[in-house]
């Protein structure tokens, strides 16, 4: 049986470095996905770019809506008021910072794309300067 080799001190090597080289991390495909969406030049819709920030919007606004009706219930029907009592800002508050984190998002994208549209065009003239 083969044994594994030693350094001097008697403790065990690392592994081989082919091993290392051949390992592929999350992060360098992560990275290869970043650059390759960053110089594509296919314009999305509009609905691609915000769809996100609509849909949490509107979860936040249901919710809202759903806690506001449970508040107005628990005035009027006196049975159940400790469910309503607990159940009801719950919703409110959940449905508030939905909306407001979605109404906030909005602004960060669009200044993502006004910064993806200028990096693009300096991009677009660097290589017209440099590739003469």
């Amino acid at each position: 049986m083969e044994m594994p080799p030693r350094s001097p001190d008697g403790s065990e090597r690392s592994p081989p470095s082919r091993e290392l080289i051949t390992s592929r991390t999350g992060s360098t495909l992560c990275m290869s996905s970043r650059s390759e969406s960053i110089w594509t030049s296919t314009s999305r819709s509009k609905w691609e770019i915000y769809h996100k920030p609509v849909i949490v919007v509107s979860v936040g606004a249901a919710l809202f809506l759903l806690g506001t009706v449970i508040i107005i219930l628990s005035c009027f029907l006196k049975d159940e008021r400790k469910v309503f009592k607990m159940s009801g800002p719950a919703f409110l508050s959940l449905g508030l910072m939905l909306l407001v984190c979605g109404f906030v998002w909005i602004p960060i994208i669009r200044k993502k794309q006004k910064q993806r549209q200028k990096s693009q065009f300096l991009q677009s003239l660097k290589s017209f300067f440099f590739n003469r």
